[in-house]
């Protein structure tokens, strides 16, 4: 039997796919305004309160955007074919050692590719990427882990396959916090800077296998100190 807890949780999941088709459907972007919460609830037939419910669980996935005081927008997530899980827990170490042995199966093919396709506008945020890490490593900004994510994710969109780059972001995004104990515990930004380059070089100038290397090497180095100092 069919609980009205069980009943709710379906209502808000079908009302949620039905706002994602509705945003589809009128063509809508990031940034782009939807009714209030009231003129939705009138117009799925449905009460403000479970139209309401609907709305936060896409607003969890970054689908859609509340902002106190305007209303709600189109969120950075809406376009995306791979979501993240944003309750994921916080990996232990063992698991940052999985994290990255799954990054090194995954992100070598995808260099390897970025190499072949050299989509330009991931070409242009990986060089921009890789030069903001410089400066930071000079600066010693504690910005850096963020812009070495950025390179990783310019390198997967230089593939031009928008999904392998959604892939890799859920990856690399949603354990953001366990990407920048694994720089911490590396301990060698100039080292780490140095094997992005290389990789960023193979890239640039076309050279698929060079580029896999690169990537793979780069991986494991860091899962190797990564083991040895945890």
């Amino acid at each position: 039997m069919t609980s009205s807890a069980d009943f709710r949780r379906t209502l808000s999941s079908d009302l949620a796919r039905a706002v994602v088709r509705m945003v589809n459907d009128n063509g809508l972007g990031p940034g782009d305004a939807l009714d209030s919460v009231k003129v939705l609830a009138a117009r799925f037939d449905v009460a403000v309160p479970t139209m309401r419910e609907a709305l936060r669980r896409l607003e969890g996935l970054g689908v859609l955007e509340f902002r106190h005081g305007s209303g709600i927008y189109v969120g950075a997530n809406a376009g995306r074919r791979v979501l993240a899980n944003p309750l994921s827990p916080r990996p232990n170490q063992g698991q940052l050692i999985e994290l990255l042995e799954a990054r090194r199966r995954i992100e070598p093919p995808i260099a390897a590719l970025a190499a072949q396709v050299q989509d330009a506008v991931g070409l242009a945020w990986m060089e921009e990427s890789l030069a903001r890490a410089r400066q930071q490593i000079a600066e010693r900004d504690d910005a850096l882990w963020l812009t070495n994510l950025d390179f990783h994710r310019a390198v997967a969109a230089t593939g031009g396959n928008g999904v392998l780059a959604e892939v890799l972001d859920s990856i690399v995004l949603i354990h953001a916090d366990a990407q920048r104990e694994i720089l911490r515990l590396h301990g060698d930004a100039v080292e780490d800077y140095d094997e992005h380059a290389r990789l960023a070089a193979a890239v640039r100038e076309g050279h698929p296998a060079d580029a896999e290397r690169a990537a793979a090497g780069h991986l494991e180095h860091v899962a190797t100190i990564v083991r040895a100092r945890s």
